[in-house]
């Protein structure tokens, strides 16, 4: 079975000659249908271009990015992004409404439908009543859910996200993080996530790919062990989440496996071992004894 997203080999530099920058490389992965696959690496590591090369915002120096089969040399039609800086993404002079509007309108879509698909879209987000007030009379968190309701409105297969709640505070990225399961589990979205949060990428991934740093390679490709409905407190304190963490801090600071502590006994056992060692010698002794008579 064809994956949906394929990415190959994967390579790109940034400039030639002495100042040359390597960002990624040797890049291989895929993400099939339905799944939710963190990426999660050092700052600076080479994420957000790995995410713009399957974008088909740049065009990568080395290697190829499919989708359906279909290498990408131009964004798809079939694909959205997130993008981390929710303030600069979305248009002040647009209102909410018609941010969600905007792509669909470079799409040819019929105004009627494009205001349906808005209405749901933001409907989905928890906006219904937000439509007519424009981004700057919006807190952060709910910027950011306007532009996870435009993405969200193009109907793609696959969404990308860049760090999408890296900006906000802690408690409205749980919510946001909350919100995303939620949208993804009833619309079965394909999403692949990029952030430098470790426990972000344990909690909402199906798969944690761990990066290197610069340039960026896969270190592990983990698969995440909890059941598909999270909670932000028991999820986070249940035994796999934390082993799991552990584990993805680990390699990203590239330290070994933890050895198991040795055994150790304690005086009076050792000592007790000696006495019944004695007693069985003794015992040995007797036998001997006894059967030479």
């Amino acid at each position: 079975m064809t994956p949906m997203l394929e990415v190959a080999d994967l390579r790109h530099t940034y400039g030639s000659g002495p100042t040359a920058h390597t960002a990624v490389q040797n890049l291989k992965f895929e993400v099939a249908a339905g799944e939710l696959a963190c990426i999660v690496g050092p700052s600076g590591c080479g994420k957000s271009t790995l995410l713009r090369c399957i974008a088909g915002l740049i065009k990568p120096s080395e290697g190829t990015v499919s989708l359906h089969g279909d290498k990408i040399d131009r964004t798809p039609e079939d694909l959205a992004v997130v993008f981390q800086d929710y303030s600069r993404s979305l248009f002040p002079w647009l209102s909410v409404r018609g941010n969600v509007e905007f792509p669909l309108r470079s799409r040819g879509v019929a105004r009627a439908e494009r205001r349906k698909r808005a209405e749901e879209a933001l409907e989905w987000v928890g906006l219904s009543g937000a439509g007519a007030k424009y981004p700057w009379q919006l807190s952060g968190g709910m910027q950011q859910r306007v532009s996870i309701a435009r993405a969200l409105a193009c109907q793609p297969s696959l969404l990308l996200m860049d760090e999408p709640f890296a900006s906000v505070d802690a408690q409205t990225r749980f919510e946001l993080e909350d919100l995303l399961l939620r949208v993804r589990h009833e619309h079965e979205s394909t999403v692949l996530l990029v952030t430098h949060d470790i426990d972000e990428s344990v909690y909402l991934g199906d798969r944690v790919l761990v990066l290197s740093k610069s340039p960026a390679s896969i270190v592990a490709d983990l698969t995440v062990d909890l059941p598909a409905q999270r909670d932000q407190i028991t999820t986070r304190e249940s035994k796999n989440f934390v082993a799991l963490r552990s584990e993805v801090a680990r390699l990203l600071h590239n330290q070994p496996a933890a050895e198991p502590e040795p055994v150790v006994r304690p005086a009076s056992s050792a000592a007790e071992d000696e006495a019944a060692a004695q007693r069985f010698l003794e015992a040995e002794r007797e036998q001997t004894r006894q059967t030479s008579r």
